[in-house]
């Protein structure tokens, strides 16, 4: 027995990965992402379980979504979940309410643009498969995978806040901020999540990293970034917002599980 995350089951139980998508604004990527999914093959045929969370977008992204649920004939996604917040309240709210409809014993966060690769779940995937990971990261900046030359600044900024997430959990991350995160659903579930917007990344990171026996694991993926004029969202103010969890979270850390833990 664990003393925090309970009896693992054997990799080989794994039979449904939930794909959790935060969209707000994204009618031009939305189906396109749906497609890649749709053709990926994860290992040992585990299921697919898609959960759309349509955070109050004021674009056609929920025509298209149905559109393409009604209209795809060769579907190989076994379950699909839309769920529309009336309000818009952040990607790490939509977040927030996908993790509580997941029904897979893992699941990952998918943006609804086309910054990150589907085909890659299998690589985050392996870890978990060999009984070794309870959380996978994919980082930007480990590997021999393919990345768009973008911002400087950018990267910077994302391996300042590595820096400093990591001097707070003891990590040796690479990527803190990225948004490939695949999570086992009963530990993820279980954690108390507050942050509505981009600070989600540093939260998450600082309450799984505080999980007695943990077993975190990072593989390199690709990343096929995007401007802001063709829909980049986050900005400067959402990097003083990460600074920010990121001293809060890694001093006053007190709450890791929500109420309903045991």
């Amino acid at each position: 027995m664990h003393p925090a995350t309970g009896n693992r089951p054997p990799a080989t139980s794994i039979t449904r990965l939930s794909i959790i998508i935060p969209a707000f604004n994204e009618e031009k990527t939305i189906a396109l992402i749906l497609d890649r999914i749709n053709e990926v093959k994860l290992l040992r045929n585990i299921e697919k379980e898609v959960i759309i969370v349509n955070d109050c977008s004021k674009d056609n992204t929920e025509l298209a979504i149905q559109n393409y649920i009604s209209n795809k004939t060769d579907l190989t996604i076994n379950y699909f979940k839309y769920i529309k917040h009336e309000v818009n309240q952040g990607k790490g709210a939509a977040i927030h309410t996908g993790i509580a409809q997941a029904t897979g014993e893992y699941l990952l966060v998918q943006d609804a643009d086309l910054e990150y690769d589907p085909s890659e779940y299998n690589t985050l995937l392996k870890p978990i498969m060999l009984a070794s990971a309870d959380v996978v990261y994919g980082s930007r900046f480990m590997g021999g995978n393919p990345h768009r030359i973008l911002f400087f600044w950018h990267s910077i900024g994302n391996r300042v806040l590595t820096f400093l997430s990591n001097m707070f959990t003891n990590l040796n991350l690479t990527d803190m901020e990225t948004g490939y995160k695949m999570f086992r659903t009963d530990i993820i579930q279980r954690i108390s999540l507050d942050e509505k917007r981009f600070g989600f990344e540093p939260e998450v990171t600082a309450k799984i990293a505080m999980v007695p026996g943990i077993r975190i694991y990072e593989v390199g993926i690709s990343y096929y970034g995007r401007t802001f004029a063709e829909g980049k969202k986050i900005g400067w103010k959402d990097g003083f917002r990460a600074i920010w969890c990121i001293v809060k979270f890694g001093l006053f850390n007190n709450k890791i599980f929500n109420s309903k833990s045991s």
